[in-house]
C-alpha cells in the first residue's frame, strides 16, 4: 500500500465514523502532528517573554512548589 492509497482508506473509515467523540480523538491525534505551530504575539506579550526570559537568565527564579504556594496564599485571600 503507498501513501496514496493509505491516505484514501483513511478518508474512507473516518467518512463513515458517527461518533463525534472518535472523530474529536481523532481530530486531537491530527493536530498534535502539526509542525509549523505558530504563535502570533502582541508586542507587549513579546516584551513580557523578553522580559522573564532575562531574569531567569540572571537566575530570579523560584521552583514551582514555591510558585504554588504563592497562587494558594493569593487564591486565599480573595
Amino acid at each position: 500500500m503507498n501513501t496514496i492509497q493509505l491516505k484514501q482508506e483513511l478518508i474512507q473509515k473516518i467518512a463513515s465514523i458517527e461518533d463525534i467523540d472518535f472523530l474529536y480523538a481523532i481530530k486531537t491525534i491530527l493536530d498534535y502532528n502539526k509542525k509549523d505551530t505558530i504563535i502570533e504575539l502582541t508586542a507587549d506579550q513579546e516584551e513580557e517573554l523578553l522580559f522573564a526570559s532575562k531574569k531567569g537568565k540572571e537566575g530570579n527564579v523560584i521552583s514551582q512548589s514555591e510558585m504554588d504556594q504563592k497562587v494558594e496564599v493569593w487564591l486565599s485571600g480573595k
